[in-house]
């Protein structure tokens, strides 16, 4: 497991589509996702968005999210809702994620289904 201190993403492609037919591919996010660790979640979802499947972004391990964080992740739904190639989904967003989601109003937007908080 990587320190805190570092961001990066484990991209795992199922063999097998989803029920719906769509190419699954998860993405696993671990550590600090802020202004200086940005650019790499966007290296691994922005290519995945054209591929016409279904990919989700886990933040389980992500220990903590700042403004460009969130930015972020709102740019990478957008950009995947204006494209409409694919279907991009968060998932395991750990209580603080789901309360600042709720303070910000983008709880609808980022979760396409109710989340439990755990």
């Amino acid at each position: 497991m990587a320190s805190p201190a570092t961001f990066h993403c484990d991209v795992e492609k199922a063999t097998e589509k989803d029920a719906a037919g769509n190419v699954l591919t998860t993405v696993r996010c671990h550590g600090r996702l802020i202004s200086g660790s940005t650019g790499k979640i966007k290296e691994v979802v922005r290519p995945l968005l054209s591929q016409h499947g279904r990919t989700i972004v886990d933040l389980a391990d992500v220990s903590q999210l700042d403004s460009s964080g969130l930015g972020t992740l709102v740019a990478l739904k957008a950009s995947a809702v204006r494209q409409g190639l694919c279907i991009l989904e968060f998932t395991n967003m750990t209580p603080r994620i789901l309360d600042l989601l709720r303070i910000t109003n983008l709880m609808q937007i980022m979760t396409s289904q109710p989340t439990q908080k755990t």
